[in-house]
């Protein structure tokens, strides 16, 4: 392409389009028709200039242009609630339901590993020696001690709190550091896998497991699904890149971040719940089988809100990302 002959071929277009988006509230039928008409050429002019001969200054104006057209075409709208209902019935547990290709192989990958570790650890006096002091292990593992101990050491509130932002900020990097390849995801995987096999190995080194686990499972099962989703997610974003499949890198790359950053809102609100359990149930007076039975059921409830309402609305098109009137213009370019 030759861009000096485009431009000139286009820029009357682009004035004329400029001058009415500076008058846009008192335009006739006609020019408001005319105003649409040149929002679209425009919209294709950019992506043509993007595709075949990039130029910084031309593209930086063309996109300015494009972008408040596009405002003046469809307007401007407020989140209601409707967007928070359809968001959380629909596009959340639709995204999940579409990523569950890559976050169960990590669920069950990742658990094996650290089931793994956990043994390694358990069975090997040396390996134990390297973690802490043997004065220092009958500490972490004893009756009442800091493993039993970790739960109540704060007010519920305060600790339900904490552990959420934690664990909300480790699920929001996964997504977020998920387009450098992924492998920012597999190293934070790999480090609350570790913190697990450690628990569960020196736990079961002291004869202790069953109490380590009655303590764990009421919030960690929903807690570590939200961690794997998370994780699967942002490994699929990573292979994005690699291979955007029959889309551009670009449209693709913009597809599956905005629907990640959604992930990441829905995840929060699961990852809040987990830690209203770790902060009220887990350290609370009831029995083991009942503090179990409440994590089975927000377990089993989640896997129900993702392949109940997630596959009937991913079945019907709904791939959690924004609608249609709210993404970019995206138009033909040139091959």
């Amino acid at each position: 392409m030759d861009l000096d002959v485009f431009v000139s071929a286009h820029r009357a277009e682009w004035d004329r389009l400029e001058a009415l988006l500076r008058r846009q509230r008192r335009l006739s039928g006609a020019e408001a028709d005319e105003l649409v008409t040149l929002y679209q050429r425009a919209a294709t002019h950019l992506s043509l200039i993007q595709t075949s001969a990039p130029d910084p200054q031309l593209t930086g104006r063309l996109s300015q242009l494009v972008a408040r057209a596009r405002s003046a075409v469809t307007g401007t709208r407020r989140a209601s609630w409707r967007d928070v209902t359809r968001f959380l019935v629909h596009g959340f547990p639709a995204a999940v339901y579409k990523s569950r290709h890559w976050w169960v192989p990590t669920a069950l990958l990742s658990t094996a590993v650290a089931a793994l570790m956990g043994w390694w650890i358990g069975t090997h006096p040396e390996v134990q020696a390297s973690i802490a002091t043997p004065s220092e292990l009958r500490e972490l593992t004893r009756p009442g001690g800091q493993y039993e101990t970790y739960y109540s050491s704060h007010p519920a509130a305060s600790f339900a709190a904490q552990v959420w932002t934690n664990n909300a900020w480790a699920a929001a990097l996964c997504l977020i550091l998920g387009v450098f390849l992924g492998l920012p995801v597999i190293w934070i995987l790999f480090q609350n896998m570790l913190n697990l096999g450690i628990g569960v190995g020196l736990m079961s080194s002291a004869g202790r497991l069953d109490t380590f686990l009655g303590l764990v499972l009421p919030h960690g099962l929903l807690e570590l699904t939200a961690v794997f989703v998370a994780a699967g997610t942002g490994l699929r974003l990573g292979w994005t890149l690699i291979d955007p499949g029959p889309r551009t890198r670009r449209t693709a790359l913009a597809e599956e971040g905005r629907a990640a950053i959604g992930m990441a809102i829905g995840l929060a609100v699961v990852l809040f719940v987990s830690g209203a359990i770790e902060g009220f149930v887990t350290p609370s007076g009831l029995p083991t089988w009942a503090r179990i039975t409440i994590g089975v059921v927000a377990e089993l409830a989640f896997l129900a809100y993702v392949y109940v309402l997630g596959g009937r609305a991913a079945r019907v098109g709904e791939t959690g990302d924004v609608e249609a009137a709210e993404r970019s213009a995206t138009v033909p370019t040139a091959a």
